[in-house]
């Protein structure tokens, strides 16, 4: 009688961690997707644009409406110095950060504005990164331009770092699925117990 009486109290405890690790992630889910179409983009001391695909030293057209966002940013003059991030990709020639400084310039940021993190190769990478240079420079603020559903998590990981961080989604044509969004919800929470993905 006493196993039986064990034996549901341990069902009983594992549901209720099961339905609370649930909520959680719902209500985790709920703030990503909300803070992935909120732009809180003001003046701060750096914009960071996080780096995406490139194609033989092109921008692709993620990259390249990332970069977008970030002239928009710095023709309101929200800052006068952006950051932008990502190591080699298919081709060892180019990083992302390069291929995105180059666009920049293009466009008529001048080269001494912009500082580069080009050795990531993910978004917690970049972010650790980015958090060092930002710290060498003595940058305390910045407003990262990435896709929305990067924002919530990127934004908090600055944070522990000391940056305070605002957001600027890029447009995007479409609506992500409902995956990309947890599995924003995921790496966060692999990264509040230490597990960088």
């Amino acid at each position: 009688m006493k196993r039986q009486h064990f034996w549901r109290i341990a069902v009983l405890l594992l549901g209720a961690i099961a339905l609370a690790f649930t909520v959680g992630v719902g209500l985790l889910y709920a703030k990503v997707r909300a803070e992935a179409v909120q732009d809180d983009s003001r003046p701060a001391q750096a914009i960071v644009v996080f780096g995406a695909a490139e194609y033989k030293g092109r921008p692709s057209p993620t990259l390249r409406s990332r970069l977008d966002q970030a002239l928009v940013l710095y023709k309101r003059g929200l800052s006068q110095t952006v950051v932008t991030t990502g190591g080699p990709g298919g081709d060892a020639n180019f990083t992302e950060a390069g291929v995105a400084r180059n666009y920049l310039v293009d466009h008529g940021v001048p080269p001494e504005n912009i500082l580069t993190e080009n050795e990531s190769t993910t978004t917690d990478q970049a972010v650790v990164l980015v958090g060092e240079m930002l710290a060498r420079n003595r940058i305390t603020s910045c407003v990262v331009v990435s896709d929305g559903y990067h924002l919530f998590r990127i934004k908090r990981q600055l944070a522990a770092q000391g940056v305070m961080a605002f957001g600027s989604p890029r447009p995007s044509q479409q609506e992500p699925s409902h995956w990309t969004f947890l599995k924003q919800v995921f790496a966060y929470l692999l990264w509040k117990v230490g597990i960088r993905v």
